[in-house]
């Protein structure tokens, strides 16, 4: 059983830095990729970034240059450092991955941390 927990979010003023984790319950070598969504009151669950087994990164548009995906894999852990944060940066933050089972693709979503952006 794959288990993802987040941690780090909070209440921080814009123009400050927070930084999450996500602790994963086995080796992160296990899955092709792995990312961060975020989903604000109202709206639908959106990719922020993603970090693949290679350690290449992609970032939505709206946190290119301000978010910094990472990883550790001797601990099984995912990073999402976030500078230069912002009022609309202010949403749950959930780490997610998925793997091929004998019953097909499974998803895995940790329970989400919140991030408040404070102007």
């Amino acid at each position: 059983q794959v288990q993802l927990v987040e941690s780090g979010g909070g209440l921080v003023q814009a123009g400050g830095s927070l930084r999450l984790s996500c602790a994963a319950s086995i080796s992160i070598f296990n899955f092709n990729t792995m990312a961060w969504y975020r989903q604000a009151p109202g709206k639908s669950r959106e990719l922020v970034a993603v970090i693949s087994s290679g350690g290449s990164t992609n970032y939505a548009d709206s946190v290119k240059g301000r978010f910094t995906v990472s990883r550790d894999v001797a601990n099984n852990m995912v990073y999402l450092q976030m500078d230069n944060l912002e009022p609309d940066d202010t949403a749950v933050y959930y780490c997610y991955t998925n793997r091929a089972t004998n019953s097909g693709l499974r998803n895995y979503w940790g329970q989400g941390t919140q991030v408040t952006v404070s102007s």
